[in-house]
């Protein structure tokens, strides 16, 4: 039983570290629950505030969602690898989490799923609003995933990165429009999207599919005209010739 319990302490730990250090997104509810990525309330938490970390979540007055209450220790230690942080920069800025523009109860995370899944996805319900199952194949390391809660939805460009090239000077409307463009959204092990975090081609790059990946970001930042400096477009160039001959 202690073994147990043990175990569920490192795999908490172990997602709130990942998800703390690629500056992911915390969810906080009307009633001041604070939904990290674990949660299990986490796609359902529509209406929120948006927080960067656990801790940040919960210096603000929130508090952990009961299934995962049982952590005080992790929960309130101030995460040890954190991105630096932009001037101005605040995921709200993009819009807050996913949006649904059409109104059809699909966000833009589940037309992502529905769009990339290689079969018909299963839904949740028959509102058919959350997809629990498909078949999606990883353009980050080829494999196959059917478990839709396995999956991070990711920003090819990562909404930081953008910011810091050229999304500050955005109107909100445009920023809202990044944040839930199809091109830029890919469903990919949440394992490695957090380990991507905000970084851009000149610092990460995943373990297969470099071309595609590389090829789709530069086509995002000349599309959305962002701008990179001089010797980060050199490194991206030099990259296609590496990896797509």
């Amino acid at each position: 039983m202690k073994l147990r319990v043990l175990l569920k302490v490192v795999v908490v730990c172990l997602v709130f570290g990942s998800a703390s250090a690629a500056a992911q997104l915390v969810k906080k509810s009307k009633s001041g629950i604070c939904h990290p990525p674990a949660s299990s309330h986490y796609e359902r938490t529509k209406s929120y505030l948006a927080f960067d970390s656990v801790y940040a979540c919960l210096q603000s007055g929130g508090r952990l969602p009961k299934s995962l209450s049982g952590y005080p220790a992790i929960a309130n230690a101030e995460p040890i690898s954190r991105q630096p942080a932009s001037p101005g920069y605040d995921r709200a800025q993009f819009g807050h989490g996913w949006d649904d523009a059409d109104g059809d109860c699909q966000d833009s995370r589940a037309e992502a799923l529905i769009s990339a899944s290689t079969t018909p996805v299963r839904f949740a319900d028959e509102k058919r609003c959350r997809v629990v199952t498909g078949r999606w194949i990883s353009m980050f390391t080829g494999a196959v995933i059917q478990n839709a809660g396995d999956i991070d939805i990711d920003h090819v460009v990562p909404l930081k990165w953008a910011w810091d090239h050229g999304a500050s000077s955005w109107t909100k409307e445009k920023r809202e429009k990044f944040a839930n463009d199809p091109v830029n959204l890919i469903p990919v092990e949440a394992s490695l999207n957090r380990s991507k975090g905000a970084q851009g081609p000149e610092s990460w790059l995943p373990p297969s599919g470099k071309c595609q990946y590389v090829s789709r970001f530069v086509r995002i930042v000349k599309v959305y005209g962002l701008q990179p400096d001089q010797a980060k477009f050199n490194r991206y160039k030099q990259q296609l010739a590496d990896y797509c001959g």
